[in-house]
């Protein structure tokens, strides 16, 4: 009996993979807390028509201020629900983000304080997104709005374009 579900589900899993839209790319964004840009990597995988699991890797650039540096990095893991699929494809984003903070002073040591500062949150992602279908079929361009609801709160802004795999 083990087998027999083993092999069923192992069918239904490649019968999925197979038919699945898989896109990868690359994003340039904004951060509202940080107030720095963003440079990160993006991946669709379409498991329906209008559904979506998206993982995201995000670096932002460091923003100095005075002695002062700050840095940040997030991974989300957002589920896409495709609403409008015409000239352009809207969707939403529901997903969960990780995000990392470090903080760094470079100037005069101070006796009895820290060099530097990291913190790791977890938080929630809502947002929404809009593919851009091109001529080209494997080029698809797009721009999202995100809000992150953590100790790191954040609005964030995203353009890229996601290369759409054979």
């Amino acid at each position: 009996m083990k087998k027999v579900l083993f092999t069923a589900l192992l069918a239904t899993v490649v019968s999925l993979t197979a038919s699945a839209q898989t896109r990868i790319g690359g994003l340039l964004g904004f951060g509202s807390e940080i107030e720095s840009l963003a440079l990160g990597a993006v991946g669709e995988f379409m498991i329906k028509d209008n559904m979506g699991i998206s993982p995201q890797l995000v670096f932002f650039f460091g923003k100095k201020e005075g002695d002062v540096k700050t840095s940040m990095w997030e991974i989300n893991g957002n589920f896409n629900y495709y609403f409008l699929q015409e000239n352009v494809d809207l969707y939403g984003i529901l997903g969960l983000n990780i995000a990392s903070v470090k903080v760094k002073y470079d100037g005069p040591s101070i006796p009895g304080f820290s060099a530097s500062a990291s913190d790791t949150e977890i938080g929630l992602n809502l947002g929404l997104g809009a593919n851009f279908p091109v001529s080209n079929d494997n080029i698809l361009p797009f721009a999202e709005l995100k809000y992150t609801i953590s100790d790191f709160d954040q609005l964030c802004i995203f353009a890229g374009v996601k290369f759409i795999l054979p």
